[in-house]
């Protein structure tokens, strides 16, 4: 549940999930293509550059079958996936007297030392095409303050009011592409947004609508404002994101896209602590373990649900990313003794509801 890088991680409809390919993982994450085609149009023995055929003599011979992907392999990587972003966001819940900028500064400095050696070794370079840089700045300020703002969101609210919040970003996605992207936005499109934030409000619970009940709420009501405004505001920006990285397509290695996310998300991360002054190293080992736990978790989310979506219909691993919220709910109830209240379950079916509906139509109307 990542912003989707959660983060998320994260975390969408058919489209929206397949971020550029990491030429070998996710929305959020890297890709295998690049290497796979040169390989593919690489002289075996006996074979000549200009054609790509067995000549100069050589007796053809059998090209190799590509192994076929285990039936269901994809829909497994989408469960595992939603259950490392799961976890990770139950370790930021967990870190005691450590900011949420703090959670993603720390998250930042692990991904880039898994991205560098990446980026050598790939010989993407560190800056990326021309025609797309505004682009990839865009997506790594977009990004990193997506996954702030969800961090924010699970230390202030409960685990299963922010995941379901958070999981309303595809309804955005459309209305962004709509706007942006200048994709096609039906009276359907507007009634799963209008389903969408119906939901939203049954969890946010406003005073109007609601009067003073607070029950089930972990904290006071005004943290739990500050929790889901922070999850709605994860959900725009992330979808933002999305959207952004459909413009640029396949043309940016998605390893570079990281790059960009946790380069310009680790001084943005600085100069918010230092304007809050809440800088603090954590109180235990525990603690720290949790850090560094959150962003190999992260990280390991976004590879597996990339991979899900190169191997997997992605309107098929889009519904299957409603695990995201039932992982939630689980660890909400097991480790914190939080039960969700009926409020937030009813606010959890209209959300994903609408988030399956957009993505089954439009699944559809891209497989005619």
């Amino acid at each position: 549940m990542e912003p989707p890088e959660s983060a998320a991680e994260l975390a969408g409809d058919a489209v929206e999930l397949r971020e550029p390919e990491l030429r070998l993982a996710d929305p959020a994450p890297p890709g295998e293509e690049h290497a796979d085609v040169e390989a593919a149009d690489a002289p075996g023995p006996g074979r000549c550059w200009p054609y790509g055929a067995w000549a100069c003599g050589s007796s053809r011979g059998e090209p190799a079958k590509k192994k076929a992907p285990c039936p269901g392999l994809g829909l497994f990587y989408t469960v595992l996936s939603a259950f490392l972003f799961s976890v990770a966001s139950l370790f930021v819940k967990k870190v005691q007297g450590v900011h949420a900028v703090e959670i993603s500064a720390f998250r930042c400095v692990f991904q880039m030392l898994v991205i560098i050696p990446c980026l050598i070794y790939r010989k993407t370079g560190f800056i990326g095409p021309k025609g797309q840089r505004l682009f990839l700045l865009l997506r790594g300020v977009f990004g990193s303050s997506a996954m702030i703002l969800m961090y924010y969101a699970f230390q202030t609210t409960s685990l299963a009011d922010a995941t379901v919040i958070a999981f309303s970003c595809p309804v955005f996605t459309s209305i962004f592409a709509w706007i942006f992207l200048k994709e096609k936005y039906s009276l359907w499109d507007a009634f799963f947004t209008l389903f969408a934030f119906v939901g939203v409000i049954l969890i946010v619970r406003p005073p109007f609508l609601f009067g003073s009940d607070t029950s089930g709420m972990s904290k006071s009501y005004s943290e739990h404002i500050k929790g889901t405004f922070a999850a709605i505001g994860h959900a725009v920006l992330a979808a933002m994101t999305l959207v952004i990285l459909r413009k640029m397509g396949k043309s940016v290695d998605y390893f570079l896209s990281i790059w960009y996310y946790v380069i310009l998300g680790l001084p943005e991360c600085i100069i918010i602590l230092f304007v809050i002054g809440e800088w603090s190293l954590p109180y235990c080992g525990l603690d720290r373990l949790f850090l560094i736990l959150i962003g190999l978790l992260g990280l390991g989310g976004q590879i597996f649900i990339t991979k899900a979506v190169q191997i997997e219909k992605a309107g098929l691993v889009a519904i299957m990313k409603t695990m995201d919220i039932v992982f939630a709910f689980i660890f909400q109830i097991a480790f914190f003794d939080n039960m969700p209240t009926w409020w937030t379950v009813g606010g959890a079916v209209c959300v994903v509801a609408s988030t399956t509906g957009a993505t089954i139509r439009r699944w559809l109307q891209s497989s005619k």
